[in-house]
Parts: C-alpha cells; structure tokens; sequence
C-alpha cells in the first residue's frame, strides 16, 4: 500500500523526474576563479566561524545558477548582498521561511488531494477529465518560480547542504533548530524544469491508476471442471487483496484449491499472459490453468495483457533517467533513492537483505511450517498466515463483526477516537488524533495521504464493500491508521517546520504494523494462547522473509535498468522474470523445494512506486526493535514521545528512539528462542 509520506509535496516531486523529449542541463556559467574570489571575499569580511556556509553556499549558489539569472557580476552581487551572517538574523529568516513554506507545501499538498479525490477513493466510475486533473501537478512550477524569483538562491547561500556522512558524524549534537537548517539545506541541490516535474506527475499517475483499476474477479474464476470456488462479487486487487485471500484460507478445509487457483493468477500476471478482457471486468469466466475465457459457456477470443504492466515501469525509469543530468555528478535515481531519500546506503540495505534471506533459522521455520500444514510448502505459503491464532475466530466470522461494526466509512471515522483511547492514549490527546483523521472509501488497496500543514487533516484510505468493511479491510484500515497517527504526531509535536516527519517511510511502516498487530484487541477479541508471542515473533520473521525477497528484486531491476537503458517493454519483462528467479532459487528455492519460480516479481509497488519496497522489511525490524524497547512501558506515552523526535537521518532517530541501531540480530535472537521454546 503505497503511502504518500514524503515531506512536502513538492521535495516528492523535485527527487523524482519526467517522460520527456532527452534533455540536458544547462551548463554551469560561473567560473572557479569568479567563485573562489567571491568566497575570499566574503571570509575576510565575517568570522572563522562562517567559513563554513560561506563556501558551500556559493558554490551551491554557483552550480543552480544559469544564464537567464544574470551574468557573473549579478551571481557575485547576489551573493553579497544575501548572504546572512547574523546568527539572529538568520533564524528569523528560517522561522519566516517555514511558516511560507508549511502553508505552500500544505496547500499545494490539499490541492493534489481533492483532485485526485475521484481517482483515489470510491466515488463510482472514472470519467476522462478524472484522469486528467488526477495527471496534473499543481506545484510543479513551484521550483521554477523560487528560481527565477531568487528565493530559492536564497535558501542555498544561506542553508548549506550536508552529506548523508556529515549528518551521521555531526548530527548528534545538533539541536532541533541546527536539524532544520539541515533539512532546510536539502531542498534546492537540483534545478528541474517545471516541464520535467509536470510530464512526471502524468507518468507516475498513469502507473497508479493502471493499478488501482487492476482488480481480479474472484467469483468468476473456474477450475478444470467449470467449478467456481469464490462467491460470487467478490473483487480482488492485485496484488494486495490477491495475496491477502491467500492469506485468509488457512483455516478453511478448500483453503488449499482457492490458494492454488490464485496462485495461478498470480503466475499469469507476472508473465502477462493473462487474458486483457478478464482485468477489471466481472462479465466474463477465466480458468487460469487452462488460461481460457468463457462467456455463459461458450469461449471467448481474447488478447494477452503481453508487456502492459512492464511498460509502466519501463515509463517511471525512461521518466526519472531524465533527470539525472540536473543533479550533481549526474547522481542517479537508485543513489538518490537511498542516500537522499531513505539515508541509508543502497550497499547497506542490500546486504541487511541478503543478511537476513541466508540465516538457516529460515530452514527450521520453513520446517516448523511445513510439519503444521501438514504437507510440503507451496510457494505461495511465503503468505503462511498460520502464526497469527485470531483468537480461534475465523475470517468470515471476522468479516460479519467488522461490517456490523463498519458499514461504511464514516463508521470507522467515528470510532477512531475509541480506538486511540483503547491504546492508552487520554481522552483530550485520542480526540485530537481523531479530530486530525478523515476516513475515506479507497478505490484501489487502501493508502494513507500526509498532510502537510498543521490546519489540514491526513487522510485514512480502505476498501469498504456495499455491504461493509470486511475484516481485510479493517486490517488495512488499521495498518494506515498508524501511519496517520505518527502523520499527526510528527506535524504537530516537532519543533520547526522543517523537521517535521519521519526519516524515511520505513519509520511510519514501523507504527503502522505495531497497529495493525493490535486490530483483534482494537474489536475487544481477547487472545489467551500461552504461545501467542512466540509464534508472532515467527510471523514477524516470516513476513520479513518474503518482503527481503521481493525487495531485492526491486533494486536489482533498477540495477538492470540503468545497466541496460534502451530496453524495451519486452527485455525489461525477460529480464524481472529472470531477476526474481535468480532471487528466488538463491534465497528460497531450498526452503519451497521448487526452483525457476518468479513470484517474487508480482508486487504492485513495483510497478507504480519505483524502490518504495524497501521501506516494508526495514519497517518490520524498527517496529520489532520498537516493541522490544517499549515492552515493559506505556505504549502511548512512548508513540508521542519517539514519533515527536522528528526527520532526523536514521541513525539519529534510532539511537534516541531506542538506544540501537538497526539491525537482524535482535530478530534472529527471539526466533532462535521463540523455536527452542516451542520445541520444548
């Protein structure tokens, strides 16, 4: 479920790019001699200690400068004339800058919502002119605007930009005010066209609507016998609900037949020999074994879907490859990505994934697995749901209390301050958390959307039927009413604008699971198994598995992308099928006994969210880490506490958090003992 939890819509759109005609930055037309003698210049005339900004301001200045701001002289009499050396001066400078900027970002960030309200949430069909305001960025000559009006140059003399190393070497001595002019510092390192960002936000709006209107129709579907095995109606979206109904049929006696049917879907998707007529369209039959279409019993021609859903990944990477030239050193989106971004290196996540995938603790749970099903793993059984009890209540007894409970949306908008109260947080602080909330019906799996002012509310999006939310969707719902809980928390309690959230999406992914492990208890279904945290930590670690997988395929497909930039729809095709395969017989194949197997290609977040995919198995490690650190205190007092610390580089936020780093061996530690204790 993608979230859209980037700081500031505009910082969303600057690190991403555009599907354009080939560009090339413009040069560079201030000379070394001309910024060394303007850097002398202004040392001899302030202290030692602004040599510092004084040197990375102009040069940043310098490197955004063009010739239509003005010749050489203009570039040095600008720099004279705003550099701001009075430390009091320059604050009252930042404060007036990040009042301007929460009501920019925040507005611009309002503004995007309600157009994107037919697309986003279930307000029946799509109408073209939906699509078309849907496509459109109002904030996207934002950045040209504070260019040509020099506020931008401005920020960049004044607010230095530091490297991911010097925040991590200097950061822990900064105070909140320093971190803001930090962050601050981050915001100009490139200059985009506003064309660019404009034709970005249409690639990237084509990839989610592709998505969120990619549903499955699960009643329609037959075996090789003409037999349907779903009710009738029932919708999936792929892949969220898709893998979540395999999830669900664990404890059901034709759970088995459903969970391979499906499976089969899967398969079809990511080879994309599935019939086009079959998406979104609840007229016709489809038996994915034999891959025929049937129409009241008699076949139907149809065309496979063939390389439609590798053609909008292939869009996002030929988009954001634009621009690249605009950034220092050419820097690419996978470094951006992760150093700018996430900050934390791409090395690093990559070999905390690998780390995790070889441990052998994930042979002894596969076998723990396999002898509790009763029959050897399938490949689909990486979404093993059998860890997590439900207090002996089945999934379409859940589905009853959830949609008598939550017959639409507003029902659940009601009942948000009770579920807030229900998790120790008092009376006044679970009102304004619900107060700050809107609950809307999504159109496609279910998002939370960030607001980012404090006058505006964040957004709750789940799928909710005619009939009511079924307990998937309330199991969504309450996975993003954490992210909207810290979305709150970390507007409201930081200390300036600009601090304001998370490190990266992993931090509010990390709440959003300690929410959502909690939706039994949140409907008053008490669980009393004596092994009920042993076996959560199994499923923790378990989950995590299959997230490591398909996360590494992610970045070794944009590794594959920038390797092989002219591919077409069909290469980039082959080579996600061969990536996931390697992927899979390296990491899994032992464990499933079956190897070639590309399931680990079918995440939608692929498609549409270029390298979010991380964010899930670093998210599950910090909320483990979290859980472990809060155990033996009060859980709302310490979500305030540790979500009002604000968008420091992780390791920062880790170490005031939690007082550690993130890592497997904490995990690694509780498996090792939760499976000797469940031995014994």
């Amino acid at each position: 479920m993608k979230k859209l939890l980037i700081f500031g819509l505009m910082i969303a759109i600057i690190t991403s790019c555009s599907q354009v005609k080939e560009q090339t930055a413009p040069q560079n037309p201030i000379s070394e001699t001309s910024i060394q003698k303007l850097i002398d210049s202004l040392k001899s005339e302030n202290t030692e200690s602004q040599s510092f900004r004084i040197e990375r301001g102009i040069r940043a200045v310098a490197n955004l400068w063009r010739a239509t701001d003005g010749s050489e002289a203009d570039f040095e009499a600008f720099c004279l004339k705003n550099f701001i050396a009075d430390e009091v001066a320059l604050e009252k400078v930042f404060r007036r800058l990040a009042n301007n900027y929460e009501s920019l970002f925040g507005y611009m960030n309002r503004i995007t919502l309600e157009l994107n309200r037919p697309v986003h949430e279930d307000r029946g069909p799509l109408l073209p002119i939906d699509q078309m305001f849907g496509a459109y960025s109002p904030s996207a000559h934002l950045q040209d605007d504070f260019f040509n009006n020099k506020i931008a140059f401005v920020v960049a003399l004044n607010f230095p930009k530091y490297s991911l190393e010097e925040k991590n070497a200097l950061g822990a001595e900064w105070s909140n005010l320093e971190w803001g002019y930090a962050r601050l510092g981050d915001l100009y390192t490139a200059r985009v066209p506003a064309n660019v960002l404009q034709e970005y936000n249409k690639v990237y709006s084509n990839a989610r609507l592709y998505i969120s209107e990619y549903n499955i129709f699960a009643g329609k579907l037959i075996n090789n016998e003409g037999n349907t095995l779903f009710p009738e109606g029932m919708k999936l979206l792929s892949h969220w609900n898709i893998r979540d109904e395999i999830k669900s049929n664990y404890d059901r006696t034709d759970g088995l037949e459903k969970q391979e049917m499906l499976y089969k879907v899967m398969l079809r998707i990511i080879n994309q020999d599935i019939p086009k007529e079959v998406i979104n369209n609840p007229d016709l039959q489809w038996n994915p074994y034999a891959n025929t279409v049937t129409r009241n019993g008699e076949n139907v021609d149809f065309q496979m879907e063939s390389t439609e859903r590798y053609k909008h990944l292939l869009n996002l990477f030929k988009a954001i490859k634009q621009i690249d030239a605009y950034y220092p050193n050419n820097e690419n989106y996978i470094s951006r990505h992760f150093n700018n971004g996430m900050e934390i290196p791409q090395p690093e996540v990559e070999a905390l994934f690998r780390e995790y995938a070889s441990s052998p603790l994930l042979r002894e749970v596969g076998k723990f697995i396999s002898e509790r099903l009763g029959r050897d793993l399938r490949p689909f059984d990486l979404w093993y749901n059998g860890f997590v009890g439900r207090g002996g209540i089945s999934e379409d007894a859940l589905d009853k209390i959830t949609k008598k409970r939550y017959p639409d949306a507003m029902a659940m908008q009601n009942d948000l301050s009770r579920i807030q109260k229900s998790l120790g947080f008092d009376d006044k602080m679970a009102d304004f958390l619900a107060s700050k909330i809107e609950v809307d019906a999504a159109r496609g799996s279910g998002h939370a959307w960030r607001a980012s002012m404090k006058s505006m509310p964040s957004h709750l999006r789940t799928r909710v039927a005619a009939d009511g939310m079924d307990y998937k969707g309330y199991n969504i719902a309450v996975h993003e009413l954490g992210h909207n809980v810290e979305q709150t928390i970390s507007v409201h309690y930081v200390d300036n604008y600009f601090v304001n959230g998370i490190p990266n999406t992993a931090f509010t992914e990390a709440l959003a699971f300690m929410y959502q492990k909690r939706d039994l208890e949140l409907l008053g279904i008490s669980q009393t198994d004596p092994q009920k945290e042993l076996m959560e930590v199994l499923d923790i670690f378990w989950d995590n598995y299959e997230m490591m997988g398909v996360s590494l395929v992610d970045m070794m497909v944009w590794k594959w992308l920038y390797a092989n930039p002219d591919a077409t729809a069909d290469q980039l095709k082959q080579a996600v099928l061969k990536i996931s395969v390697e992927v899979w017989n390296e990491y899994f194949a032992d464990i499933f006994g079956e190897k070639d197997v590309p399931l680990l290609a079918i995440y939608s977040h692929m498609i549409q969210s270029p390298l979010y995919l991380s964010n899930y198995p670093y998210g599950r490690l910090i909320m483990f880490q979290m859980e472990d650190y809060i155990k033996d205190k009060d859980f709302a007092a310490e979500v305030l506490r540790i979500y009002s610390i604000g968008r420091i580089t992780p390791q920062h936020w880790m170490q005031k958090a939690v007082a550690s780093q993130i890592t497997n061996k904490p995990v690694f530690d509780a498996v090792e003992n939760a499976l000797e204790k469940l031995k014994n």
